[in-house]
């Protein structure tokens, strides 16, 4: 028997059993082709529904973990960095790990200083969703490349190193001073020649303290 039969073979042993209340699931699909993985995914979802068991799916694939789970826990170096459900692993990462990990690409991620309702990189203030107070420790603001946007003034100096064509939209990859800040454009978007700058949705910019999320008070 080929690899991947093998492993559809011991994915359906796990499931015919009636005295189990919980099933683990360690790397289940990583040696099947990906137009397979697609399908075994949404049938093992659908079992999920169907049978009621509890399923503890262990993977380092980002899709398969956001596509298959309610809650996803997230490991970093032994640790539990953040439980949550897929929209709050992508909207609020408790961990610079998490926004890095989870998106393609990851969290865009900048050493910042904080004054208030602003956060202070180089000679540029970025908006922030609530006021700071100036905390001990490594300053990190974090913002999606979904939430990131190139502009001509108004926001961060950056030189552009390339754009990739993804057919759904384009990924923008900049510099600033040694940091990649990754843009994602529409896929009609024109990107001019003068538009050298990044600009940072307020209402979406995280701020991180020794790699942990911290929340702001009122402005």
């Amino acid at each position: 028997l080929t690899a991947d039969v093998k492993q559809k073979i011991s994915l359906g042993r796990g499931l015919v059993r009636e005295d189990v209340n919980a099933i683990l699931f360690d790397e289940p699909l990583t040696v099947i082709d990906p137009q397979m993985k697609w399908e075994l995914r949404t049938q093992l979802k659908t079992l999920h529904n169907e049978l009621g068991h509890t399923m503890i799916y262990v993977t380092h694939d980002q899709t398969e973990a956001l596509s298959f789970a309610d809650k996803v826990v997230v490991m970093s170096e032994g640790q539990v960095v953040q439980i949550g459900t897929p929209e709050e692993l992508f909207e609020a990462p408790a961990h610079t790990f998490v926004g890095f990990f989870i998106g393609s690409p990851g969290m865009n991620l900048l050493e910042a200083r904080l004054d208030g309702t602003k956060a202070i990189i180089g000679d540029t203030e970025i908006g922030l969703p609530a006021h700071f107070d100036d905390p001990v420790g490594k300053v990190q603001i974090g913002v999606r490349p979904e939430y990131t946007k190139l502009a001509s003034s108004g926001g961060l100096p950056v030189k552009i190193l390339r754009v990739e064509d993804v057919g759904r939209h384009k990924i923008v990859r900049t510099e600033y001073f040694g940091n990649i800040i990754n843009v994602i454009a529409g896929e009609s978007a024109e990107i001019g020649a003068d538009m050298t700058q990044v600009v940072f949705d307020p209402a979406r910019v995280n701020v991180y303290v020794d790699n942990w999320r911290v929340q702001g008070g009122a402005q």
